[in-house]
């Protein structure tokens, strides 16, 4: 049976409320005739417009400039065999240095991709196109590694020690989840007009149009039929699995992560893909959806109270009050060993992917067996 025959199967059944984009679409791509206004216009009316800014997504991406990092560490050195690293800080600017006693390459960086709770990649560009550094920051270390995805070892070469040369998909990839309006109606790259960040618009899309509308005196206001009303998108409209396949536009849905054929402990990262393999995924049950857990507009919650909360949710003892739930939503027996704090530190445990210097929670929500093998 194919991937497509099989993508087919799973999806036929969902509801109407659900969405199912193209596997190359994101929300962050600018549609024909779209007015960007930016997030200070969205929050003069909604608080979200004003928190969303200090979200990892509303600091994906930063400019060279902008980088916090960079500033906090004006020279960062990396060793490998012959080869030398250094990104050296120089007024506003951070140039990427690599070496080899014979060789030199010195780019100025222009892109800081990540927030660097984790780590920070960087893009510079050489003869027209962009490349990804060979090494990254990891605050783990609070130094230079090996960029995920790079061969962990001495380059073979200097072309290889300078980096990744990112191919045009690479490019819009990278660009299009760390970004707003980084791609044109007609899937072009273009810098010049990009957000650094995933802002309000990254989601909900342009905001003109929306806000225009909202200023008419209400009696005037005309709300239009289709997927849009009000001239703005709402996710939180859709079911579970439509959440799913909205996020996992860039945090990787089920069918991505089989293209790409990402096996093994390196898959813990795409939640999404994690998540759709649960037991308790529901294609329609909101209290399973990305949302309900994860707020888009405020920084990551870390309190083990919250997502004990959300657990609970589902996960009730049996009384009259659950009885009466369970004739509008499923309700999932206790915990067998009468916790009822820190659900997620046993059924979502923590990975970490060789060289990435830092732990991902497992979103695979499930009865983890003692010395089970990581579940793909």
């Amino acid at each position: 049976m194919t991937l497509a025959v099989i993508a087919v199967a799973i999806y036929a059944q969902r509801p109407s409320k659900s969405f199912t984009p193209t596997a190359e679409w994101r929300p962050t791509q600018a549609v024909a005739n779209a007015t960007y206004i930016g997030s200070q216009a969205c929050a003069q009316c909604h608080d979200q417009g004003e928190t969303q800014a200090h979200t990892p997504m509303g600091n994906a991406l930063e400019t060279i400039r902008d980088c916090k990092i960079l500033q906090a560490h004006p020279q960062l050195k990396f060793q490998s065999g012959l080869y030398s690293f250094t990104i050296t800080r120089e007024g506003q600017q951070s140039f990427y240095t690599v070496t080899d006693g014979k060789e030199t390459l010195k780019a100025p960086l222009l892109y800081a991709f990540g927030l660097g709770k984790a780590g920070q990649t960087y893009v510079f560009a050489r003869d027209g196109k962009y490349y990804e550094t060979r090494v990254s920051f990891y605050n783990d270390i609070n130094g230079l590694d090996y960029t995920m995805g790079a061969p962990r070892r001495t380059p073979a070469s200097f072309a290889e020690a300078v980096g990744r040369q990112m191919d045009s998909a690479d490019t819009k990839d990278c660009f299009s989840c760390h970004a707003t309006g980084a791609i044109s109606p007609d899937n072009q790259l273009q810098l010049d007009h990009l957000t650094p960040g995933i802002t309000c618009e990254g989601c909900h899309g342009a905001g003109a149009e929306h806000v225009k509308l909202m200023k008419l005196p209400r009696e005037k206001r005309t709300m239009k039929a289709g997927d849009h009303p009000w001239a703005i998108i709402n996710p939180g409209n859709y079911d579970t699995d439509g959440q799913t396949q909205f996020c996992g536009a860039c945090h990787r849905t089920w069918t991505q992560v089989q293209l790409m054929r990402v096996q093994g402990v390196a898959n813990v990262r795409f939640q999404p893909y994690r998540i759709f393999n649960s037991k308790c995924y529901d294609f329609e049950d909101k209290r399973i959806s990305c949302a309900a857990c994860h707020d888009p507009h405020r920084p990551l919650e870390h309190a083990t109270a919250h997502y004990d909360a959300k657990c609970t949710a589902c996960h009730q003892a049996a009384s009259k009050t659950a009885t009466k739930q369970a004739s509008k939503q499923s309700v999932a027996p206790t915990c067998k060993a009468g916790r009822s704090q820190a659900c997620a530190s046993c059924h979502m445990p923590e990975y970490e992917i060789p060289g990435s210097h830092f732990k991902f929670t497992d979103h695979q929500i499930r009865v983890v067996r003692p010395g089970e093998t990581y579940p793909n």
